[in-house]
């Protein structure tokens, strides 16, 4: 067995060199150093917001002359995100999405940190942040460290980078409401950051416990192969293996999210959601967690980045039957028809509303019947068996749909950069709906990109449950208008 297992990862490495060797030359985004980032190494001088959005002051103007200053102009980089001026230049959007960015009403009811996830930005999470400080809330949507730049970032952060931004953030939105109650609504890596401080203001009376959280699309478990992108990251640091330490390389005209990713990244993913679920289980050794924050978590049964399983084996499960519930979106049954898609897709989805130990709420978004594209919502209460209530959706599965992805869950259909329909301001990039056809091999981009959905179809229902998760949560820990 040990022989055949090194027998495999010998053939994966030799896969991933050969990979990365016919793979284009890396660009200056690719391997510029940027000296004012924020690290956790630097949290006793950056100990407040204003040191932090005063050294990523400093960071930008360290880009701007290190990359945009570098970077030719012209028709032929009309995509470049780092091609001054071009359509996908996010210094011509205004604000730019990808800074941390603070939003204050006159009388804040309470407090909102936002945390994106691995290679996106603050932009992931701005319609949910909009919407929140339309009702009352202070919103921080606080860029990570790495991050919004140039994806040369991911090959140096670690998650105790993250992690140490994260606490500052909500340090600071804690001070700032003055004693009102503060929220986390994390995306993907995001929702694991959102984990790891709450564990640690659960053990530290200086913290603020979170009222609740909101996990979207939560990296609360990966595929076990990703140790082995440890050893790609090492192997990339030796002179002219410079490309091994990327997973991918595809042309950066996305202007809020890298489109590239490292090796490394992937790792420090892996080491943040074992070291978080490791705590978790501690805690619920003798005990379901009691007194954990009120917990949403939003998932699609079909992710291709993280492990829908084990945000319930690893989070779900281990929590006190308080007020937890998982909001999970099924595949379109009417659309799985056809004998070219995988025919376990949906078997997550029938074990989840079958099982009747799960001590938190299942809602289960999803097809009237296999013969309907009509959306109803189930929802089953904690220990049971079965959904014991329907409510009828106002929106059906689109044509042209099958399921939802891990990248489109925060986003609106009029989304203007990820949406359903391209927006009136002429001259900018516009990712949503897609529609390109020709031979293979002719694109950069991967066919795989471009057939994932961006946008949520049912992000109506979904903003509407978060605001009335968040609003709960935030009446019955004291937080009032003034």
């Amino acid at each position: 067995m040990g022989i055949a297992l090194l027998g495999a990862v010998a053939a994966i490495v030799i896969a991933y060199v050969l990979w990365a060797r016919a793979q284009p030359p890396l660009e200056l985004w690719h391997q510029v150093d940027l000296d004012e980032e924020f690290t956790a190494a630097k949290a006793q001088e950056v100990a407040s917001l204003d040191d932090y959005l005063a050294l990523e002051d400093r960071l930008y103007d360290e880009l701007d002359a290190k990359v945009y200053a570098k970077t030719p102009t012209g028709p032929a980089q009309r995509l470049n995100r780092f091609s001054p001026g071009s359509a996908s230049d996010p210094r011509q959007r205004h604000p730019n999405w990808n800074r941390t960015f603070e939003l204050i009403p006159e009388h804040p009811v309470g407090g909102v940190l936002l945390l994106h996830g691995m290679s996106d930005g603050p932009y992931s999470l701005r319609a949910l942040g909009e919407a929140l400080y339309d009702k009352g809330y202070r919103v921080l949507g606080l860029r990570m460290p790495g991050h919004g730049t140039a994806p040369a970032g991911l090959l140096t952060v670690t998650w105790e980078d993250m992690a140490a931004a994260t606490r500052l953030g909500a340090q600071h939105l804690a001070a700032a409401v003055d004693g009102k109650p503060i929220h986390i609504i994390g995306y993907s890596t995001g929702g694991a950051l959102a984990l790891d401080y709450t564990l640690d203001a659960m053990d530290d009376a200086d913290l603020a416990v979170p009222a609740s959280l909101v996990l979207v699309s939560p990296a609360v478990g990966v595929t076990p192969l990703a140790k082995l992108t440890r050893l790609f990251d090492l192997m990339g640091q030796l002179p002219g293996l410079e490309q091994l330490a990327w997973t991918s390389l595809v042309p950066e005209f996305d202007p809020f999210n890298y489109n590239a990713f490292t090796a490394n990244a992937s790792f420090q993913v892996h080491r943040m959601t074992r070291a978080t679920t490791r705590r978790i289980q501690r805690m619920a050794a003798e005990a379901p967690i009691a007194g954990f924050p009120s917990t949403l978590v939003l998932l699609t049964v079909v992710d291709a980045t993280v492990s829908p399983r084990s945000a319930v084996e690893n989070l779900l499960r281990h929590l006190a039957p308080d007020t937890h519930e998982l909001l999970l979106y099924d595949i379109n049954r009417y659309a799985l028809k056809s004998p070219l898609l995988v025919a376990d897709t949906g078997a997550l989805t029938e074990q989840l509303m079958a099982d009747d130990t799960l001590p938190f709420v299942i809602t289960l978004v999803g097809n009237e019947s296999a013969d309907s594209r009509r959306v109803v919502v189930r929802h089953k209460p904690p220990f049971a068996a079965a959904a014991v209530r329907t409510e009828r959706l106002a929106a059906d599965w689109p044509d042209d749909t099958i399921s939802l992805s891990h990248v489109d869950l925060p986003f609106p259909p009029d989304d203007p950069l990820y949406g359903q329909y391209p927006p009136k301001t002429p001259g900018q990039v516009f990712l949503g709906q897609l529609a390109i056809r020709g031979e293979r091999g002719v694109l950069k981009v991967p066919a795989q990109w471009l057939l994932r959905l961006r946008h949520n179809p049912f992000y109506a229902y979904q903003e509407r449950r978060v605001l009335g998760w968040i609003e709960r949560a935030n009446g019955a820990h004291g937080g009032v208008r003034d």
